[in-house]
């Protein structure tokens, strides 16, 4: 099976929203998760889903699936205060499914709704092939690195450079085992799972993203997701 993991469990603080975190704004007559979610619920290849999102808002997600026919969402889980918390939650909440080692596990943002269904498809593919792989776009900027962020201390090579999203997409097994490592050797706070899973020895392979993948932060962005979908120049198909 091919399982998303979508997470909501942020809180959205760069927003400045305070009633809800922001995966919960509405977007033209819809939560912004759902826009995410939608993505996945329409990709044939896809055959569940999982959400992972603060507890206080379970009962309200779940309603929130049944409100616009999220038919795949199987389970919705509590996360937690960090990332890695929250997703060692949701893959705890994929094996309550039953999912098998094999299974394949797509974790994506919840605050990404642009992801167009090549880049899902990518990401199966490359996860069937290789057993990890990580969404990515080549930098395009000149990339600054300053320890002490008052000098620059080096200048990397930018054709070497690569700036990240998700989806990071593995096999069941993999990324639990990776997990599972990191709580054994007392690594709590590793903010990607790509990584998580390098630092246990296994290559991880790239999927090539696109500029419109990028993560809603701050209300620049929301305004430029609106504009966006306004006109009409997002490809979902």
């Amino acid at each position: 099976m091919n399982i998303a993991l979508i997470l909501a469990a942020g809180t959205g603080s760069r927003m400045g929203n305070a009633d809800k975190p922001k995966q919960f704004l509405p977007i033209y007559g819809k939560p912004l998760m759902v826009h995410t979610i939608e993505a996945f619920e329409m990709n044939p290849e896809v055959d569940a889903i999982i959400i992972s999102t603060n507890e206080e808002f379970i009962d309200d997600v779940k309603v929130m699936c049944k409100q616009y026919d999220l038919s795949k969402v199987k389970n919705v889980v509590a996360g937690g205060a960090t990332r890695q918390i929250s997703v060692y939650n949701g893959l705890k909440g994929v094996l309550a499914t039953g999912a098998k080692d094999d299974d394949i596990i797509i974790i994506h943002d919840s605050a990404r709704p642009l992801i167009s269904q090549k880049i899902i498809l990518d990401n199966i593919k490359g996860c069937q092939e290789y057993g990890a792989v990580d969404t990515v776009i080549k930098a395009t900027d000149t990339i600054v690195r300053s320890v002490d962020e008052q000098k620059i201390s080096d200048i990397p090579l930018r054709k070497e450079l690569y700036q990240g999203q998700t989806p990071q997409t593995f096999k069941l097994g993999l990324i639990v085992s990776a997990h599972e490592e990191a709580i054994k050797n007392n690594l709590p706070n590793v903010t990607d799972d790509a990584k998580l899973v390098l630092s246990f020895g296994h290559e991880v392979h790239l999927v090539e993203g696109d500029k419109l993948n990028f993560k809603i932060t701050t209300f620049d962005d929301l305004m430029m997701l609106k504009a966006l979908l306004k006109i009409g120049k997002t490809e979902v198909l």
